[in-house]
This record gives C-alpha cells, structure tokens and sequence, in this order.
C-alpha cells in the first residue's frame, strides 16, 4: 500500500505535511525530541484554553474538572499532547488526524494512561460530514498545514455548535516569524526539522479574520505567545502578535 491510499480523501489535505508528520510520529512522546517545541508549548496554551473554554461556560476554572460533561473535538491532534490534558481537566474528548500513524501512537498513549478519549482516523471535513457538533473545537497549528485554508475552516465551523467556541492557534507571516520560526527554530536552534513549516502558508490575523466572518465566527481574542529564555518556558503575550498567536472565535446563535 503506497503512503497515498493512507491519506483521508479531502480537499483540505496536503500530502506532503502528512508524510512529514507521519514520518515524525513515533517521537510524539519524547519531550527532548522533535517536537520538544510542542511540550514547551503546551503548559502556556493548555492554561490558556482552560480559562476561556471554562469562562465562556460559566465554568470555575480553578476548579477539580472545570470542563466536566463539555464536548470538545481537537482537530489534527497528532499523538495527543493537547488531547489528554484537555481530558484530564473533564472534557469529553474527540480527536482527529489526517496521519494514521499519528492515531495509532494516540490510542496507544491514552490506553497506557487509562484515558477514554475517541480517537478517528480522519478529516474534519469527514467528521463534519456526519454532522457532528460540539461544544469547543481546539485548531492547534493545523491552519498553517492544510491545502486550502477556506475550506478547512468552513469544515471546522461545521463543527462547532451555535454558541460554542474554536480556539485556533497559528504563525503570522511577518518577518519576524521568518527569522524566529524557520530561520531560528529550524535551521539553526534546531528545534524543529527543516522544513516542518512553511513561511508563505503562515496566516496573518486580518487574513484569520476575514476568513471566519461569512461562517459567522466572531474572533473575540487574539493572544500572543513568546518564548522567555531566561526561565525556558513560554507564556502569554496579548501585545505580540508576530510570530504565534491563538484566536478565540465564538459560533453565533443565528435568531
């Protein structure tokens, strides 16, 4: 079987990015290995999307499982870095991969750690297809890997019910996430391998925006991430946009 016929039948997917993850998939894992950014990432982003999916649901979140009997759905979710923690908090999970391999390393993860979270072998477009919906949609870095950006989120906002949330997270297409983000980050950091990103698919916020107003997503917060490398860690940044940044995007209740 080639690598190909592995690959979901959609519009929206780009083979090459599939193959790259695919071909990383066994280090999901490892924190000090290819995607050590990732881990890095999470603890910043994982806090972040608590506090707004709990808040928009009148939830504490502070509280023991502030997204206790919430449905949330994690589109291109890898090996499940985002997908189990979103668990733990007490979302009832779904996750997709557009990467089989991908899948199998997640269900294999979340049985060793004894986490019922409904793994697919698919697109969004696919899930879309059977109509389901759910309470918040979690869009990690996906946006900047997909074929055709517009139709993506039409299948994403499919997905989120009326009144829900979709938190994207992505690069913007500025200079300065060339320099950081491929130049820094790839080529000489060495954080990510060459050629896991690229620059001219990176979504500037205006373009995100524009985007997502005729499938009646309001973008209600735009938040920066930058990399502090005194503590090595990352964290919040509401004034700098440049390189990554999250979108908050509410699906209005049409009357």
């Amino acid at each position: 079987m080639n690598k190909e016929s592995l690959i979901p039948i959609d519009g929206t997917v780009d083979a090459a990015e599939i193959e790259k993850f695919t071909a990383m998939a066994e280090e999901w894992w490892d924190a000090n290995g290819k995607f050590k950014p990732l881990h890095k990432l999470n603890p910043a982003r994982l806090g972040f999307l608590r506090d707004r999916i709990a808040a928009h649901f009148g939830r504490d979140p502070m509280a023991t499982n502030p997204l206790k009997d919430l449905t949330v759905l994690d589109i291109g979710c890898g090996g499940g870095l985002m997908t189990e923690p979103l668990r733990r908090l007490g979302a009832t999970m779904t996750a997709v991969d557009a990467a089989e391999r991908n899948i199998e390393i997640a269900r294999i993860h979340a049985q060793k750690m004894a986490l019922d979270i409904d793994y697919h072998y698919a697109t969004a477009g696919q899930l879309a297809a059977k109509g389901k919906q759910f309470d918040a949609v979690v869009n990690m870095e996906v946006i900047e890997h997909v074929a055709d950006i517009h139709k993506f989120l039409g299948e994403c906002a499919q997905l989120v019910r009326p009144g829900g949330l979709m938190v994207l997270a992505t690069l913007n297409r500025t200079a300065k996430s060339f320099m950081l983000a491929i130049v820094g980050a790839e080529y000489l950091l060495r954080w990510l391998p060459r050629g896991t990103h690229e620059w001219q698919k990176f979504v500037k916020p205006s373009e995100l925006a524009a985007a997502c107003r005729p499938l009646d997503l309001e973008i209600t917060e735009l938040m920066g991430l930058r990399y502090d490398p005194l503590r090595d860690r990352w964290q919040l940044a509401p004034n700098s946009l440049d390189v990554n940044y999250m979108a908050v995007t509410e699906k209005l209740i049409k009357e």
